[in-house]
């Protein structure tokens, strides 16, 4: 067996793994956003911003924190990607569950991940209880997201391909239409370094084969670089 047979074997069986986890598309925010309503004397000031982490997340917020650092409360939640099943919500003081449940509920509503909401209040000498409070929770978050544009992101895989001379117009082809981007360079074999959706993984592999009679292949460069 060649070492490409070799490498097309192993990635095969990488691809068949991700098959088994079907990747889906992630939907997020693409810029940061605010919005203000008033709910019988009270201000609520809903911010959403988009975050790639639970440390970016942190950073954010406490910059929110400082930036009303008079405010009654800095109410808020996050959940994040690729699954949501890392999240974070908090109610800063107001009664249990009637803050931050309503700010995180409304993004699940919308299917957003890597995302940021909070709500400032500014208390305004009239108790809402603890529906009116949801309810006012629930509606700043809603406005504010509202106002902002959804951007959908596919989970993506960084790939390296090796190609001989002879194959180079039919693989760069390949590269050029199934890959979000790359870079190529000229050694004894060309070498496309590139990133790729997970859904057309299975796709480009299957095509490289075949245009190329298995002379070229390919390798995983996470899996590579997490071994």
């Amino acid at each position: 067996m060649t070492s490409t047979e070799s490498i097309s074997l192993c990635y095969g069986r990488d691809i068949e793994q991700k098959r088994m986890n079907q990747p889906l598309p992630i939907q997020t925010i693409k810029e940061r956003a605010r919005s203000e309503i008033k709910v019988r004397g009270s201000r609520f000031i809903a911010t959403a911003i988009p975050v790639s982490s639970k440390d970016e997340a942190n950073d954010v917020l406490d910059q929110i924190r400082k930036e009303f650092w008079d405010a009654t409360h800095n109410c808020f939640a996050y959940q994040l990607a690729p699954n949501g099943a890392e999240y974070r919500f908090s109610d800063d003081g107001e009664p249990s569950g009637t803050a931050g449940k309503p700010i995180l509920f409304a993004m699940q509503q919308r299917d957003l991940l890597d995302v940021l909401v909070v709500v400032t209040r500014y208390f305004g000498g009239t108790k809402l209880g603890a529906g009116g409070l949801a309810r006012a929770y629930a509606e700043a978050t809603n406005n504010v997201l509202d106002q902002v544009s959804v951007v959908v992101n596919w989970p993506t895989t960084r790939i390296r391909v090796f190609t001989p001379y002879d194959d180079l117009s039919e693989v760069r082809r390949l590269v050029e239409a199934q890959t979000e981007e790359f870079d190529e360079e000229f050694r004894d074999v060309v070498i496309y370094t590139a990133s790729i959706r997970d859904d057309r993984l299975k796709r480009f592999a299957d095509e490289l084969t075949e245009k190329t009679a298995g002379r070229a292949g390919l390798v995983n460069i996470d899996i590579a670089e997490a071994e």
